[in-house]
């Protein structure tokens, strides 16, 4: 992701979470340590005309890494977007260096759970009301020793490839 694509990013990010979206700022502060060195790692998925259809964050400090957003466009959810880009994510906690993985997804949305366990994230904890302002619980996950070969443990059950928006 490049400062460019922030308001295509924003777009999406406001269609998909109406109550709770992160502003234009979140995204400019967070692409500002999205360089050699930073702190963060965003991609973007693209149709082939170049339409942005989804997105994602890495936090990664200290051998500490966090799955801060994905997103897929819910006209290209079920494509297996949602599953490259946390592949994406997940190589790229690996490489440098992360003990461990932790996100936080909407106890309210299965969907999403189901790709995370997908990918070996195990729930480790609740954060009461983290979502606001509709005052969603979220399930805190974690993945320990991300693999630059995520796809090896994946399930191959049909009903498990799905692909969601985390958080």
């Amino acid at each position: 992701m490049r400062w460019w694509d922030i308001a295509p990013v924003m777009e999406l990010e406001l269609r998909l979470f109406p109550e709770d979206a992160w502003s234009t700022g979140m995204y400019w502060s967070e692409l500002a340590e999205a360089h050699p060195g930073g702190t963060r790692h965003y991609s973007v998925a693209t149709t082939a005309d170049g339409t942005i259809v989804g997105y994602a964050g890495l936090m990664a400090i200290a051998g500490e890494g966090d799955v801060q957003t994905i997103a897929v466009d819910e006209r290209h959810q079920g494509a297996g977007l949602g599953a490259a880009l946390l592949t994406d994510l997940i190589r790229e906690a690996a490489r440098r260096g992360c003990a461990e993985l932790l996100l936080e997804v909407r106890v309210d949305n299965p969907r999403a759970q189901r790709l995370y366990e997908r990918f070996g994230f195990e729930p480790v904890g609740i954060r009461r009301g983290y979502y606001q302002p509709a005052n969603v619980d979220a399930l805190v996950m974690r993945l320990d020793h991300p693999s630059t070969d995520p796809l090896d443990h994946l399930s191959t059950d049909p009903k498990d490839i799905e692909d969601t928006r985390h958080g």
